[in-house]
């Protein structure tokens, strides 16, 4: 089979740049003396700015011509099939990972200065788990997928147990070090069941073999069940989700926050594109199933945030919930009858899924850099909630801003991105016959709202006599993180068209 051996450079510019910048900084950190170690930190946020600036000209030509770039591709003519695609879809998920990195770096800059972080070690990490973030939202076959799964997830191992003098951080690092090498394992295995049955990596060509009946049709169901639940690890959904709360407990809160934004957008990005574009036609068997893990997901995850009364365990909880939501269109794709018209109900609900990511991630980091700049205070971790009790007397901005975050992670006005979100999850869910479905997720949004409300409430309300953390100055770098979250949550909040009505190309409807 012929092989196309030219490499669009500019495809693949975004990742590369990143690779290259943690690679400068891991060597500057060699070569800097201590006391200028600070600009190792500058550079990280200019190197994945000036991926930023590499992204700009590729999105317009993406999206000006309307048309797919392809790279490391065999085959010609129709038979072409590539690793490596930049469309849409991976234009608007590189987007959202880049913005929500450069939130990660500025948060980051005063806890990695006040709890003895290793500057150049941490940027190092931080790049390199981005990179390979990167690249997956493009990867069009299953071992790029993996791949570059596996070079999200190295990186975040040693950057959860990277404060070595704190045992809760080493205890997470483990856990998820563990749970993670369990899932790949899984995931593997199903792979290797899939490809027996098809006899090919890339996704498109896995599609067509698998809508032709064989007899090892039960081999390739296993292998797609054992896909979805390592993938189901990766994101979190119930009842794979028991490593996220201890992990987000005990890693840095800005680690933290990629763990909960650029790493859960990068895991759901790759089970979209597997199970739409590569197991389309087995969408009745793995349809069902992920429609009941999303329903657990956000019930489970609902129920126990109630009680929770630190920040990062909240979060973690509704984290897991979070997933839930983002899960169910990709469950009701079960309900979509074969059709003219399947292609473009599969469209629209793989677009609600997609939507519902990026908004998400945006008004999520948000509440991650609000926690930084209490969490610098003394109070690892965040502290807990009751610390936040009147910060709005003393940083009214910061307060309306982390009020502003949550009533979009409620879905209630004035945050409008969350309330657009849910808004399209349901249409999609009950226009495909899950009413069931609907309800589950009608009951636990009312059920998150009383746990968002009532951190927001904690803003504005009186300050007890005697508390211990006293709310200093908001650093210009934690400032800037807050700010950028917010703008680009009142964007989406505004133009929510910006991120809806987006699906990977080639999906296939089976």
């Amino acid at each position: 089979m012929p092989t196309v051996q030219s490499i669009d450079y500019l495809a693949i510019a975004p990742p590369l740049v990143l690779a290259l910048a943690a690679l400068a900084v891991l060597v500057a950190d060699t070569l800097v003396p201590q006391r200028l170690r600070g600009w190792i930190h500058g550079g990280a946020v200019a190197g994945t700015l000036l991926a930023v600036g590499v992204e700009v000209p590729l999105a317009i030509d993406v999206l000006s011509a309307n048309r797919p770039r392809g790279t490391f591709c065999v085959g010609t003519g129709e038979q072409l099939s590539c690793s490596y695609v930049v469309d849409e879809f991976t234009v608007l998920f590189q987007v959202v990972m880049l913005v929500a990195a450069v939130v990660v770096l500025l948060m980051a800059h005063t806890e990695v200065r006040d709890t003895r972080l290793p500057v150049g070690e941490f940027c190092f990490l931080v790049l390199a788990a981005l990179s390979g973030a990167l690249a997956l939202v493009a990867g069009r076959d299953l071992i790029t997928l993996v791949v570059c799964l596996e070079v999200v997830s190295l990186p975040l191992f040693a950057l959860v147990a990277l404060r070595r003098y704190d045992g809760r951080s080493s205890e997470a690092g483990l856990k998820m070090f563990l749970v993670s090498v369990i899932s790949t394992a899984v995931m593997l295995f199903g792979i290797s069941l899939v490809y027996g049955v098809t006899g090919t990596m890339f996704l498109d060509r896995m599609a067509v073999a698998l809508a032709e009946p064989g007899p090892l049709g039960g081999v390739a169901t296993v292998g797609v069940v054992l896909v979805l639940v390592g993938f189901g690890f990766k994101v979190s959904a119930v009842p794979f989700h028991f490593w996220a709360p201890d992990t987000y407990q005990g890693a840095p809160v800005s680690v933290a926050a990629f763990l909960a934004v650029v790493s859960k957008a990068a895991g759901f990005a790759g089970l979209i594109l597997v199970l739409t574009i590569g197991f389309g036609p087995y969408s009745g068997v793995w349809g069902p199933l992920v429609a009941v893990l999303a329903a657990v997901s956000m019930t489970v995850g609902n129920l126990v945030a109630l009680r929770q009364r630190t920040p990062m365990r909240l979060l973690a909880w509704s984290s897991i919930a979070q997933a839930g939501y983002m899960l169910a269109p990709l469950g009701a794709v079960g309900g979509i009858a074969a059709g003219a018209t399947r292609q473009a109900e599969l469209d629209e609900l793989i677009a609600a899924t997609v939507g519902y990511v990026a908004i998400y991630s945006v008004m999520n980091i948000g509440v991650f850099a609000v926690i930084a700049f209490i969490g610098w205070i003394g109070k690892l971790g965040g502290g807990n909630i009751d610390d936040y009790r009147g910060l709005a007397r003393s940083h009214p901005a910061v307060a309306i801003a982390l009020a502003f975050f949550l009533a979009c992670l409620a879905g209630l006005p004035p945050g409008l991105a969350g309330l657009f979100a849910k808004i399209v999850v349901f249409r999609g869910v009950v226009d495909n016959g899950y009413g069931w479905l609907a309800v589950v997720m009608a009951v636990n949004t009312v059920i998150g709202l009383y746990y968002y409300l009532a951190w927001a409430a904690r803003l504005f309300g009186p300050r007890p006599a005697g508390q211990g953390v006293h709310f200093g100055q908001v650093s210009a770098p934690v400032g800037a993180a807050i700010l950028m979250a917010a703008v680009a949550t009142v964007a989406m909040s505004v133009l929510p068209q910006l991120v809806l009505g987006i699906a990977p190309f080639g999906t296939t409807g089976g």
